[in-house]
């Protein structure tokens, strides 16, 4: 899941960062929408008031986008990385992450077809967290 860093995304990223005057941490492809991870604290100034920032970003890269908080601690950062999905008990154990969600509609969008959406949500969160293991949805 490496993201290559061309002149295209470079000018993607000083355009978000000139736009909302929030710092990048990194750019991915999340569910396949590109996706702005900021450093803890900025994601209201990225997206602004009203969300006006991401709006107007979308209206110019004529793409949805999803901006998302850095956190060191795990399970906020996994939080924050599936919302706008609804979690009602998170616990970590040895490694292993397991999330409850609210109802089986939830579940079944966190985890995706054929797991796709679990997997990728794993992938990003090992890149920070290299001592998960695994995480679960029950």
């Amino acid at each position: 899941m490496n993201i290559k860093y061309d002149v295209d995304l470079i000018r993607q990223i000083s355009l978000f960062e000139k736009i909302t005057r929030a710092q990048v941490k990194e750019y991915f492809l999340f569910r396949d929408k590109p996706t702005f991870m900021v450093q803890p604290g900025q994601s209201i100034k990225a997206l602004g008031k009203n969300k006006a920032n991401l709006l107007k970003l979308q209206k110019l890269m004529n793409k949805q986008i999803r901006i998302i908080e850095f956190n060191q601690d795990i399970q906020l950062f996994i939080k924050n990385l599936i919302a706008p999905l609804k979690i009602t008990s998170m616990e970590d154990e040895d490694g292993i992450v397991t999330i409850k969600g609210p109802d089986t509609k939830t579940k079944g969008l966190m985890i995706g077809s054929k797991a796709k959406n679990l997997r990728e949500t794993e992938t990003i969160v090992k890149r920070y967290f290299p001592d998960l293991k695994e995480i679960k949805v029950i």
